[in-house]
């Protein structure tokens, strides 16, 4: 009999990406979806904020109390990185620890029941023989690790390094693989993706990506997660508008608008230039915008809290994601003067209602829209109604549709399809096959 892996990714997509490089060196197991009866247990961890930090250690215990003896249970990412000495000692329950530098050796730390941190962050590329998860579709192509902003807010360097981006090389090989094994949507990741490149000397390396993805016969759409502000250009913003393979869809997080929360966030952007960038992805047709702020940054005032509120509210985003304040230790922020907790989850409280609101505004402007869509298969509503996604929508992140009528059409499921967006229930949209 087969020995069994069952494989926990938290956290960012980017996370996920790693967790199918080590599915990809452990296909001799036989991967299960129940942990109780797994030979090997892998938990990938995220450590980016509070939250995070507590599902994954709430995820290994919960874990740990359920598998069987003489299993294995592995922990990795970047969780075990940022706390590799403190979880050791804290976590027997725990076999093998090992960071965010080692995904392609897990079957040698799991033959010799060893732990390991090598010093260097381990980047996917096209030798990495990854097992993709969740579409037979759809794959996420991780374009760089590290980041070089100095974000008061975010630990992320500390454990992560600085910029270290993948050659376009290298890139157009993995995607051309995944091309002849039937993939045809990608999305491009990474922690800063619109810095791509500038440590390889490249002036335009995400244009220079999109150059080169268009001349691939077989993708049929992508997008580009992760952008920063300061890095985002309007070249940048017009060249994915008018790209034939690209979805105008732009994410880039901004984290506040207020010139003086900027730079106590030490984001190096202003609000001038911020706006102009939104507006400019929101002139472009059919354009969709996400992005997402921080409530309760240390130091905030109420007049700046009100200037970002009213900003978000004004602008409508077409998905706004609001995060309340994590103190992070090794962050510039953290030994700054901390606002009350309550008072943050007030202001993100106050900040998600708006963005709900501007979400099913944004939902209720695309009713009577013609689209392209991806069935995904029997909804969570009805066996009878099918949930779908937009193409132009961000895979596992903006959510689906329910496509109330097939017209009889012939359904396969992973397929593009066109679509006619006809009601809203909710917060869902109704859609008819066409």
């Amino acid at each position: 009999m087969s020995k069994k892996l069952h494989l926990i990714s938290l956290g960012c997509t980017k996370n996920l990406v790693d967790s199918e490089v080590m599915l990809g060196r452990l296909k001799e197991y036989e991967v299960v979806d129940d942990a109780s009866i797994s030979d090997v247990i892998i938990i990938n961890t995220c450590g980016f904020i509070d939250s995070a930090k507590e599902e994954s250690i709430n995820t290994i215990l919960d874990t740990h109390n359920i598998r069987k003896d003489n299993s294995l249970l592995v922990v990795s990412g970047c969780l075990s990185e940022r706390y590799r000495e403190e979880l050791q000692k804290e976590l027997p329950e725990v076999d093998i620890f090992t960071g965010v530098g080692d995904y392609e050796k897990i079957d040698e730390l799991i033959a010799s029941k060893e732990n390991r941190f090598s010093d260097s962050v381990y980047l996917a590329d096209e030798s990495s023989n990854r097992v993709i998860t969740g579409s037979n579709s759809h794959a996420y192509i991780k374009i760089s690790e590290g980041c070089n902003q100095v974000c008061s807010f975010c630990a992320i360097p500390s454990f992560k390094g600085k910029l270290h981006s993948r050659g376009l090389n290298s890139i157009k090989k993995e995607v051309e693989r995944l091309v002849a094994n039937g993939y045809y949507e990608f999305s491009f990741v990474s922690q800063d993706s619109s810095s791509f490149g500038r440590d390889m000397g490249l002036k335009d390396g995400l244009i220079d990506l999109i150059d080169m993805v268009e001349e691939i016969d077989g993708v049929k759409s992508a997008k580009i997660l992760y952008l920063y502000p300061s890095t985002t250009t309007i070249e940048l913003i017009d060249k994915i508008a008018y790209s034939k393979i690209f979805e105008t869809y732009y994410d880039m997080p901004i984290q506040h608008i207020a010139d003086s929360m900027l730079l106590k966030m030490k984001r190096g952007f202003g609000e001038e230039a911020t706006i102009r960038l939104l507006e400019q992805m929101k002139s472009h047709k059919d354009s969709m915008i996400r992005s997402a702020i921080i409530a309760g940054h240390p130091n905030e005032s109420k007049e700046e809290f009100e200037k970002v509120s009213k900003f978000v509210k004004s602008f409508e985003f077409d998905r706004l994601s609001i995060f309340e304040y994590s103190n992070e230790e090794s962050t510039k922020a953290h030994t700054m003067e901390q606002l009350d907790s309550e008072l943050i989850a007030k202001r993100a409280n106050i900040l998600g209602d708006i963005a709900s609101k501007t979400n099913i505004k944004s939902l209720k402007n695309m009713i009577g829209k013609t689209i392209d869509i991806v069935l995904n298969g029997e909804s969570d509503e009805h066996e009878y109604i099918l949930s779908a996604r937009p193409l132009s929508w961000a895979f596992e992140i903006d959510g689906d549709i329910l496509i109330n009528d097939t017209n009889e059409l012939e359904i396969k499921y992973g397929e593009i399809y066109r679509a006619k967006i006809t009601e809203i229930a909710g917060d869902r949209l109704l859609a008819t096959l066409i």
